[in-house]
């Protein structure tokens, strides 16, 4: 019971020192790059995001997405212009971490989280 006790205060301690670095605010708006998959391949895509609408740049293809901020580091976006019923589902995205010019990202479909992916994802301006 001793041990029990030791092992779990110092992995109570050790765990306490470590923090995530997120700084949201410095990437609600810009210019970001990402990269994205599609049948294996590995492909880069560019975001240009203002406070309320994003424009993606991906597989030869401009979408805009309007956005609402939930908190400073989760949005969730809606196709302005949807093609069928599926493409005009939301998306939850949501900044995990942050680190100098880039962070992690999470991303679903609202509400599902089966469809949840993440990314890295790179401001370049």
């Amino acid at each position: 019971m001793k041990n029990f006790f030791f092992v779990t205060c110092l992995a109570l301690l050790l765990s306490s020192c470590y923090s995530v670095e997120r700084n949201c605010k410095d990437f609600q708006i810009g210019t970001f790059e990402f990269t994205y998959e599609i049948n294996g391949e590995t492909k880069t895509g560019k975001s240009v995001r203002t406070d309320s609408l994003s424009i993606d740049y991906y597989d030869s293809k401009i979408d805009t997405f309007t956005i609402r901020w939930v908190n400073e580091c989760e949005f969730v976006g809606r196709k302005l212009h949807p093609i069928d019923f599926v493409d005009s589902k939301p998306i939850q995205m949501k900044i995990i971490s942050t680190k100098d010019n880039t962070y992690l990202l999470e991303y679903s479909l609202l509400e599902d989280p089966k469809t949840k992916k993440r990314g890295t994802v790179t401001k370049i301006k």
